[in-house]
């Protein structure tokens, strides 16, 4: 695609998803498009920006959305004759190449985005690995028999390679000494860190007379346990549970970017230190797909039949949780992306800050609910009553407990700030490094 080819329509919507050729991204993309169609007004048009790791998995993912799309127009069109080119002129798609297991390729694609795109409006930082190896059969079974909604809701019994690291940076002629990234954490957080930073100027270009802000939706997982967190291990490298750990930091940063005690991290992330009339300050929002069968595991084609029947089961046992197909799983991040800032501003002022997953009724119908995270609760806020689809395993939050979540979270940040920040000088000595002006 010629920069000419580019899609820049008047009145654009630009959103850009990670890892959308297959699963929840895809799942993303065509909800997108559905909700889009239905909620936006017709004057506006959406850009579809997806990204993949190759040309052939991005033009797969190109012909998959244009058959989705065609279809609902079909639908449309019969309902409404001539409404069928009104809503094709509405909807554009652009493919892009991103491995975010190289922070070159990172900032290859920011620089270029930076170079052709007005603005972007939402960022669905979706894209990631899980790291397992395997599942620990015995266990698996019998926690399933014996305690069937949560196994298959907080399972414990996947096995984790243990010390992957990511593949070098630098070229071994370069003579750069690096030290090591871990590789589920550069996979699921770290390459998608560099990406929001790289991409906020765009995310900036909202005025504050539009009374919006550019999003980034960080996707984290029901998984992400706080007993498997540790900031002297933040990158998960030594960890029996790399991905849980990943989510883990993914919950904690994007819940506590906008408390006081993050905000020199956040501005200088976001690069807005200060406000202006034309740009407004960025929102980093986390949300999960609650349970939905993809293929980030890989198993036999029985056993991914039978977990979907176990997922059904669960979900028939009570589970909330169990949204089993990937277009009901990107239920929250489509809401997030679509819905008004004002709601989401109203949202936060009366239940506070908190994490947005994807579930569904005993029929499948689908829903945004608050998900608890452990050591802030639902909104952080003592003495908030207590939910369903919660962890039976969770503690009620204390003073003490959130006084913890809070120094974590500010400690992760300077943290990241710190790796980011290393790590671009690292690119640039080695003469590898993209500049972003």
């Amino acid at each position: 695609m010629s920069f000419t080819d580019i899609p820049t329509p008047a009145n654009g919507f630009y959103v850009l998803v990670t890892g959308a050729n297959s699963g929840l991204g895809l799942g993303i993309g065509t909800r997108l498009i559905d909700e889009f169609l239905q909620t936006r007004p017709q004057t506006e048009s959406l850009v579809l920006i997806v990204t993949t790791r190759d040309q052939r998995k991005g033009d797969a993912t190109i012909k998959n959305l244009e058959k989705h799309l065609r279809n609902v127009i079909r639908g449309y069109e019969q309902k409404l004759p001539g409404i069928a080119q009104v809503l094709q002129n509405r909807v554009y798609f652009r493919q892009e190449r991103l491995d975010l297991l190289s922070l070159v390729s990172v900032q290859k694609l920011s620089k270029k985005l930076r170079e052709t795109a007005p603005k972007i409006d939402v960022v669905i930082c979706n894209a990631g690995i899980g790291g397992w190896t395997g599942i620990n059969w015995p266990s698996a079974i019998w926690s399933i028999l014996t305690h069937w909604p949560t196994a298959v809701t907080w399972p414990t019994y996947k096995k984790s390679g243990l010390g992957w690291v990511a593949k070098p940076q630098i070229a071994a002629e370069k003579m750069v000494e690096e030290p090591l990234l871990g590789e589920v954490f550069c996979a699921n957080f770290f390459g998608h860190y560099l990406l929001g930073h790289y991409l906020a100027p765009l995310l900036a270009r909202h005025p504050k007379s539009e009374k919006t802000r550019g999003r980034i939706i960080w996707v984290s997982s029901l998984e992400a346990y706080d007993h498997v967190f540790d900031m002297k291990d933040i990158q998960g490298i030594a960890s029996s549970m790399p991905y849980e750990a990943s989510k883990r930091l993914t919950d904690v940063m994007a819940i506590t970017s906008t408390l006081p005690s993050t905000s020199d991290a956040v501005d200088q992330y976001l690069d807005h230190p200060r406000s202006s009339d034309k740009t407004s300050k960025p929102r980093i929002y986390v949300t999960h797909p609650g349970i939905c069968g993809t293929a980030i595991i890989a198993l036999p084609l029985v056993l991914e039949y039978c977990m979907i029947a176990a997922f059904y089961i669960a979900r028939w046992l009570g589970s909330q949780w169990h949204t089993i197909t990937v277009e009901k799983g990107a239920t929250a991040m489509v809401w997030l992306a679509l819905a008004s800032q004002s709601t989401l501003d109203t949202m936060e002022a009366k239940e506070g800050v908190g994490k947005w997953g994807s579930s569904t009724d005993f029929g499948g119908q689908e829903r945004v609910d608050r998900t608890e995270v452990a050591g802030w609760g639902w909104g952080g806020i003592l003495g908030e009553y207590t939910r369903k689809g919660r962890d039976p395993y969770a503690k009620n939050v204390t003073k003490e407990s959130q006084t913890r979540f809070v120094e974590t979270g500010k400690k992760c940040w300077e943290e990241m700030e710190r790796l980011r920040i290393e790590w671009e000088d690292r690119l640039r000595k080695a003469g590898v490094g993209i500049e972003m002006e």
